[in-house]
């Protein structure tokens, strides 16, 4: 049985052109039975395959994954209070600690967004990374070779920096991955409102988080070295 129904694409469809409070607690019974308890179910499932296939220390509680719905609009231009879509962070810190990589997971109308890794590394993890890339280029080569992880995701994603720090200039021509100040991978479909509707969407996401788990992994690695 699908996690989601139609009604999940309908709320959102008529939240679009009526994204204000009245119109959302008008329809909030809709909201908590198609949107957030379905999210819920589906977060609770997939935690529980997780950690009995792959992570057997994700003690994770679903509260602690899942985003707000509402947008945070005090520096923005556009002031609609509510996102078009639900999201969440799979990780043992979920969205509490964003330096722990992990399965980021958005759900909207016709639009899914799977992915993970490291998308804004702080100064000293970036440090750690970039140290742990150059010690180890053969086993970068072989992550970027994974034939799941290209059929997928394609490669590692992310702004790089202009300028490398001289630590590592002899580093990047061995491994330009060594220049990113971002490591991500994000897996996007849009314009096909079924796949939220499939009878294994659980397995498709699961293909997801298996394609990239060896490079969070590697990454976590490279934060967990002992320092000197």
């Amino acid at each position: 049985m699908p996690y989601f129904t139609e009604g999940f694409n309908d709320f959102f469809k008529g939240l679009a052109p009526n994204n204000h409070k009245d119109w959302f607690h008008e329809n909030k019974k809709t909201y908590e039975r198609e949107v957030k308890k379905a999210f819920a179910k589906f977060l609770t499932d997939l935690i529980q395959n997780i950690r009995e296939k792959y992570d057997p220390e994700l003690e994770l509680e679903v509260k602690n994954a899942v985003f707000r719905i509402n947008r945070d609009i005090r520096f923005s231009k556009d002031k609609t209070p509510y996102k078009m879509h639900v999201s969440a962070v799979v990780s043992r810190a979920g969205r509490k600690d964003m330096q722990l990589p992990g399965m980021y997971i958005q759900f909207g109308v016709g639009e899914i967004w799977l992915g993970g890794g490291m998308y804004r590394p702080e100064k000293e993890n970036l440090q750690l990374i970039r140290e742990h890339i150059a010690r180890n280029p053969a086993k970068v080569k072989k992550l970027k070779a994974n034939k799941a992880f290209k059929a997928i995701y394609t490669a590692i994603q992310g702004e790089k920096n202009k300028r490398i720090p001289k630590d590592f200039k002899e580093a990047v021509l061995t491994e330009p991955l060594i220049a990113n100040k971002q490591f991500y991978f994000m897996a996007q479909y849009e314009d096909d409102e079924s796949l939220l509707l499939k009878e294994d969407l659980m397995a498709w996401v699961l293909e997801h988080y298996e394609a990239g788990l060896a490079w969070n992994q590697f990454f976590v690695e490279a934060m967990s070295v002992e320092q000197d």
